[in-house]
């Protein structure tokens, strides 16, 4: 693995860590209105990355199509607003755990979509390390009680993971990670709150408490403006197959944060999931193998010249490049 992968892996790392401990902070919020908090959640994260994105920072939207602002649009509906209520829907019927195994098959799904949508075979060490970070992620959490309402919602919920890495991939290269999480959060709050109005009114929202202030200023903050961002930059290094597998960051986070908070405890099943975890991602991205050029077959490479901050593999020339 080279540096520049090992620093997508990082970034991948720390992103799905702050996620999963997202998940904590969603228990803290179970009195508050789900698409008002939502709305709050994504209408900050865009407020607070606008001024990241510099002079002329929007002016990439304008070379957008129709096509492209409709992906978009479907993104933050069925990646970011869809999954929140998937997972909320399937909590009413069943244990926190259903979900959150359903949701750690994301790498699996992946590993296979994603080839198959580009014409080629999946990679076997991808797969493998896939199937043994969803291991790992039903190690952490266990299986819990559920019917066919609290399945079938958990399977949005896998959908909608799914989504959200599948549907960025075509519109990352010409926004960017900063520019892309802007928008999507800029839409799923005007989403979010459309659906507030409809089911609650103007009951949607309220002034939170300062424990709700808390969850809802961390998920803005860290989980979607540095989380999203990190994520989205770590793609950008490794690629949308073998990101995914760090998906299994976000139940270890979980079960680490809820820990802090004494909502749950963090014992061998615990333990061991993360190994499998750990393992799953070592041997997709890999850790584990020797390529014959000195470089891991996944390894890419950043090149200076190409100002999309789109990598090229290493064994591809990039444009404008010899």
């Amino acid at each position: 693995m080279n540096a520049n992968s090992l620093r997508g892996t990082l970034l991948v790392t720390v992103a799905y860590a702050l996620v999963g401990a997202s998940f904590t902070a969603n228990s803290l919020l179970g009195d508050y209105p789900y698409a008002g908090g939502q709305a709050l959640r994504y209408g900050a994260a865009c407020l607070l990355l606008l001024p990241l994105l510099g002079r002329g920072g929007l002016a990439p939207l304008r070379a957008l199509g129709a096509a492209q602002w409709a992906r978009l649009a479907v993104l933050a509906a069925v990646g970011m607003v869809g999954f929140n209520l998937a997972v909320l829907a399937a909590e009413r019927t069943a244990e926190p755990a259903v979900p959150g195994v359903l949701v750690g098959c994301a790498p699996v799904v992946v590993a296979v979509l994603v080839p198959l949508l580009e014409g080629r075979r999946p990679s076997r060490p991808v797969l493998h390390g896939a199937l043994l970070v969803a291991a790992g992620a039903f190690t952490v959490q266990g299986w819990g009680r559920t019917d066919l309402a609290g399945l079938s919602y958990s399977v949005g919920a896998l959908a909608g993971e799914v989504g959200f890495t599948v549907l960025a991939v075509p519109v990352l290269r010409p926004l960017g990670p900063k520019l892309l999480t802007a928008v999507v959060c800029g839409l799923a709050a005007v989403e979010s709150a459309l659906i507030g109005l409809v089911v609650d009114g103007g009951a949607f929202l309220r002034m939170p408490t300062p424990v709700e202030a808390g969850a809802l200023v961390w998920q803005a903050a860290l989980a979607t403006v540095v989380g999203f961002v990190l994520f989205y930059m770590g793609v950008q290094r490794i690629g949308m197959e073998r990101a995914t597998l760090f998906t299994g960051a976000i139940p270890v986070a979980a079960a680490l944060t809820a820990v802090l908070v004494s909502a749950g405890g963090f014992g061998l099943p615990q333990a061991a999931g993360s190994v499998l975890v750990a393992a799953g991602a070592a041997l997709g991205t890999g850790l584990f193998t020797r390529a014959r050029t000195g470089r891991s077959a996944a390894a890419v490479e950043d090149h200076a010249r190409d100002e999309s901050r789109v990598v090229a593999h290493g064994d591809m020339t990039a444009a404008g490049q010899p």
